[in-house]
Formats: structure tokens, sequence, C-alpha cells
């Protein structure tokens, strides 16, 4: 086994937070702004990529590093590293409400693809790449699914979902239809491609965008119900305009609460 066996608590339902277990020298590489807490003993290393590779070369280092950022992530990531002699904690949060799944690659034959930022942290020996479809629909169209995270090795990993989460185990030739961003991740046997909705009345009117996500087994699939993007967009509706605040919000308890505030503007 080439990565660190590493052991894990989820805490929390809404807003949730993974607890890592650290053997003596074992270490957890996780995404920059995911840092909860840690027991003393732990040391932090901003490492250049995952840290997977074992090779000296500044060109792997570049090439995994510049892989992360096609996938919208940052060229650093950070080791955590139990520098004691005991077993120590440390734990990583969720970035919004939602789920944290694990996952083990040793039973998924070492691979799993997943929707871009969802990673959230990983046992040291754990490979972050990007997995491109070799569809030209699915490039054009396809969204947030377009450039996906394909996450390998044989260690445990943690992806972020957001709402409620389902898992859906689809048979040989079995197919679902998604919405795009509320795709989390899937096995590397899913077949994943995009198609038109069709209908002038539900292109114009549908609200739903023109195009969805066909998943076809076998293999398994996780959605989310809430996507960040679609709760950005319901929070950019609802927020005031013009730097204003919405006179509609709380009425006279909403007024005296932005007095106490000290807003004079309402």
């Amino acid at each position: 086994m080439q990565a660190h066996e590493i052991d894990y608590t989820i805490y929390g339902e809404e807003m949730q937070y993974v607890e890592i277990e650290l053997d003596p020298q074992e270490i957890v590489v996780a995404e920059a702004g995911s840092f909860m807490m840690m027991e003393d003993g732990i040391q932090m290393e901003t490492i250049f990529g995952d840290g997977s590779t074992q090779s000296n070369s500044i060109f792997d280092k570049l090439l995994s590093a510049g892989k992360r950022v096609l996938t919208g992530a940052s060229l650093f990531m950070t080791a955590y590293v139990n520098q004691n002699s005991g077993k120590r904690k440390v734990s990583f949060a969720a970035p919004y409400p939602g789920k944290i799944v694990a996952i083990d690659l040793t039973q998924y034959e070492g691979k799993f693809i997943c929707q871009k930022s969802s990673f959230l942290c990983a046992a040291k020996g754990v490979a972050i790449g990007i997995e491109f479809s070799k569809k030209l629909g699915v490039g054009f169209f396809g969204g947030e699914g377009f450039i996906m995270q394909k996450i390998e090795g044989d260690g445990l990993a943690f992806v972020h979902s957001g709402g409620t989460l389902a898992r859906k185990e689809l048979g040989p030739g079995e197919v679902l239809k998604v919405d795009t961003g509320c795709i989390v991740g899937f096995t590397k046997d899913i077949e994943y491609d995009i198609e038109f909705i069709g209908g002038i009345k539900n292109s114009v009117f549908g609200g739903e965008g023109l195009f969805f996500a066909t998943l076809r087994g076998p293999g398994i699939v996780y959605i989310q119900s809430l996507p960040f993007s679609r709760l950005a967009d319901r929070i950019i509706a609802t927020a005031p305009r013009n730097g204003g605040n919405s006179r509609e919000e709380g009425s006279l308890l909403g007024g005296i609460g932005r007095m106490i505030d000290g807003d004079n503007n309402f």
C-alpha cells in the first residue's frame, strides 16, 4: 500500500467536519482553507501540488500542480504531519452546508472521478489530477461538469457535497439523468455525456438550463441536492439592490435590527 493508512470520524449533520487520526509520521494533505483545528504535535507544511509524487524533478512537480490549476484549485496544498510519538488528531471542515463523503479508493479500483472543487483532504500518497471527457458535447455544454477531478491511489480521500447526498448504484446500461451541477462524483466505469433537454417550451420557459448530464452504468454515482452555484444564485437573487437594504425584509423588526447595528439606511 502506497498511501498512508489514516483513521477518521465525521461529525455533524448539516455543517460537517472530518477528524483525522494520525499515527506518528503519518501525513494527511488538504486544500487550503479547509483546516479547522489540530492537536499539539502536528506540523503544517505547504507543498507544491498534491505531494503524491516521490520524484524530485521540478518538471514532475510543475505538471502535478498544473493539473490542479486546471480544475480551479490552488498550486499549493497543505500537509499535516504527526511529529509526536503518539496519535494526534487534525480536523477539516466542510465549506458550506452539506455532507462529507469518505472515498476508499481500494473499493473503487484505485480511481474516483468527482466534481471540481469538491475535494477536501486525503491520505498522503493519493494523487489529485484532472479528468477530461472525450466527447465534445461535454466540453462545450457541460458547464460545471466539464473538467472533473480524478482521485487516484489506494488510500482514503474525502469529498464534500452540498445539501443532501444521494448514492445511486447503476447496473450495466442503466441511465440516470442529472443536472450537471448536482453531480458529486462517480466511479471510473460510468459513462458521462451531455444531452439536450429538447422542446421549445422546455428550453425557453423551463428554467432548468438547456442540457443535463446522462450517466450510464455500471457503477456508483453520488448526487448532491444543493450545488454551490445554485446556493450562490439564491443568495445573489435575494441580496439588496444598489447597495441598500431590502425594504421588504423584516418590516418593523428588520428596521429595529438595523438601528441596533448602526445602519441608518432604511
